[in-house]
């Protein structure tokens, strides 16, 4: 009991030394290896800096300019940095007290001895004093690794070492491209779904297509629509209707269609020249009034309707002796 009392009482002792330790393990110009060894090799790299303790938190440092090569043979592989070691309250009001590290990162890849540069370093207060710490200069001996040139032998360069590929190592591109393929098989069967939709929805009605424009071509008979300010709608109405038509007839996207691309579809439909050549001059004037603001002449309109039943009735009729013959 009186053992474990004893070491209680010396625990802040201990601590107290260790953290003194620690303040004065470092202090003034320092030359440090990042890769402990016991010499330093070409391609080494070192930390090269100083340490001050217990100086003033409102002080601002002032350190060298250095930048690419500090000596010849020497470059800086890093700026400075500057790290805070420890914190300390001020006493009565006064500012904290700090210790601080500030170093930069050297290499070299020539052997040799080099000696660095010493490091001055100013302290600037808020009263205007300026406090100078100057450090000396450190040498640096690089190395290279020896070599018994009565034992050394050249070898050839070998090549890349190459080890099987694992499992583990091709779950993730096995993974990828499974989720991959799923994507662009369920992108096929969204489109597949969607056009199988836009056709069933544009045979929807189970009146034969002809009847079907036949009524709404009927519907255009008893009303005014060649007044100049209404030709517009009635045109863009008889085309409308010829194209739906004309895509439930043949099959063909004809409502998507320019009038160019309809009439080329119907010659290779072998559609009869002149149902073709009627058809066209009702579209080409159609373009015309509501493209180019054409007023169509009254004959024009008046045969717009009987042209369109035409080629609606003409046609139906070429697919009923179609089918005959074929019986």
């Amino acid at each position: 009991m009186r053992r474990f009392i004893l070491i209680i009482a010396l625990l802040p002792l201990l601590l107290l030394l260790s953290c003194s330790g620690k303040e004065e393990r470092r202090s003034g110009i320092f030359l440090d290896q990042l890769q402990p060894r016991d010499s330093v090799l070409i391609g080494d790299q070192l930390s090269y800096g100083f340490a001050l303790n217990d100086i003033g938190a409102d002080a601002e440092l002032v350190l060298p300019s250095w930048e690419g090569e500090l000596v010849p043979g020497v470059e800086i592989v890093k700026p400075w940095r500057v790290d805070t070691l420890g914190l300390r309250k001020g006493r009565k009001g006064k500012p904290a007290r700090l210790d601080l590290e500030a170093s930069v990162v050297l290499t070299s890849f020539e052997e040799g001895l080099y000696e660095l540069p010493p490091v001055s370093a100013r302290l600037r207060y808020p009263d205007g004093v300026v406090d100078s710490r100057d450090f000396e200069s450190l040498f640096l001996d690089v190395k290279t690794m020896p070599v018994d040139t009565a034992s050394f032998v050249v070898h050839e360069i070998k090549g890349q070492i190459r080890y099987p590929l694992t499992f583990r190592e091709l779950l993730p591109w096995l993974a990828g491209g499974l989720a991959f393929s799923a994507l662009v098989a369920g992108l096929i069967v969204l489109l597949v779904y969607m056009v199988r939709r836009r056709r069933g929805k544009g045979g929807e009605s189970s009146e034969p297509a002809h009847i079907v424009a036949l009524r709404k071509l009927d519907a255009l008979r008893g009303q005014e629509h060649w007044a100049p300010e209404r030709q517009k709608q009635f045109w863009s109405s008889v085309t409308d209707i010829l194209r739906e038509y004309i895509a439930s007839r043949y099959g063909v996207p004809a409502p998507e269609m320019t009038s160019r691309e309809i009439m080329d579809a119907l010659c290779s439909l072998n559609v009869e020249e002149s149902l073709r050549e009627g058809l066209d001059r009702l579209f080409g004037t159609a373009d015309y009034v509501k493209f180019a603001k054409h007023t169509a002449p009254s004959e024009d309109n008046a045969s717009a309707v009987p042209m369109a039943v035409r080629f609606v009735t003409e046609t139906y009729r070429e697919e009923i002796e179609q089918e005959k013959k074929e019986a």
